[in-house]
């Protein structure tokens, strides 16, 4: 554990004894420390956004924004879009880098080529994609085998190791993003996000919980690609919104760390809403936010007793 972090961890731990509920999947001494590092760990990670936005932005070099360059990072393009006032392609940068993922051996490929044109000119940017979904599905069905090409690392995300290049199929990266375009519709992303906030009285959790159902919409977006895109719209700011829950329907890593945590067995049989209604619960003993429990925990259940750190 990093010296800086020994405070942190203290109140951390000081948060878990205060718990109203029983812990007993951290009544080992290893089971909750590991824990503990995974919580600073997720707090470093999901920080680590606004850390960027607040000192780093302007350092953020021009081949971190060129598909053209292997250096091309989504995640930082998307920064400086939104410092130059483009929320559009912020944000479409921002759901390239949740449906691709960065992948183990092959870093952000398919998000460099796709929204690069494979260095065929132009770019699959907002405008020319939202203008015409039809013709970026065309484009990826003709480009199938040069993206899958062999003999080039490549792949989705852990978080999307099943999610397909597929253009024509309905779950299929083609699907994702054509639905993807009508959910935003055509006045584009500050448009549906200030709406959202206005029909739930500039409330950020129920403005969270509202687009989180609409976003049912995007193919291929289920629990985890929906939490992550919004979470990370709120960490730019573009949105005011922010997880009221850890929304643990349908997911299954921070449930069965939940179940571990609550039960001291991951195969617990409780339900996914009343672990999401604990977790909450035990949040304001922590007051470290949904999102670093989520994946705190999703964590924590792969190796209950001894750290690692997880990436992807």
């Amino acid at each position: 554990m990093r010296p800086r972090d020994r405070e942190q961890a203290e109140r951390i731990r000081a948060g878990l004894a205060a718990s109203p509920r029983a812990l007993p999947g951290i009544q080992n001494t290893d089971a909750r420390e590991c824990l503990i590092e995974q919580i600073l760990e997720s707090v470093h990670r999901i920080k680590f956004v606004s850390r960027m936005l607040e000192r780093r932005i302007n350092r953020i070099g021009d081949a971190r924004t060129d598909p053209s360059d292997l250096l091309f990072d989504p995640l930082k393009a998307a920064m400086v879009k939104l410092r130059e006032g483009d929320i559009d392609e912020a944000c479409w940068l921002v759901f390239l880098f949740i449906h691709f993922g960065k992948n183990s051996n092959g870093g952000w490929r398919y998000a460099r080529e796709v929204y690069g044109r494979l260095n065929q000119g132009g770019l699959w940017d907002w405008t020319t994609t939202s203008a015409d979904p039809a013709a970026f599905r065309d484009w990826l069905h003709q480009s199938q085998a040069e993206l899958k090409r062999p003999g080039v690392a490549g792949g989705f995300g852990n978080h999307r190791k099943y999610t397909s290049l597929n253009a024509r199929s309905a779950s299929g990266t083609g699907a994702a993003v054509e639905t993807y375009v009508g959910w935003i519709g055509p006045t584009g992303h500050e448009a549906l996000f200030q709406d959202a906030l206005r029909r739930c009285g500039n409330h950020p959790r129920a403005t969270f919980s509202y687009l989180y159902k609409s976003m049912n919409a995007v193919a291929s977006f289920g629990r985890t690609g929906r939490f992550d895109y919004l979470t990370m719209i709120g960490k730019l700011g573009i949105a005011a919104i922010e997880p009221g829950s850890a929304y643990m329907s349908a997911s299954t890593g921070p449930v069965a760390g939940a179940r571990l945590l609550f039960n001291g067995n991951t195969r617990a049989e409780i339900s996914a809403s009343t672990l999401d209604g604990w977790i909450v619960e035990l949040d304001q003993q922590l007051q470290v936010g949904m999102q670093v429990l989520e994946d705190a925990l999703c964590n924590w259940q792969k190796s209950p007793t001894r750290f690692k750190a997880f990436r992807g």
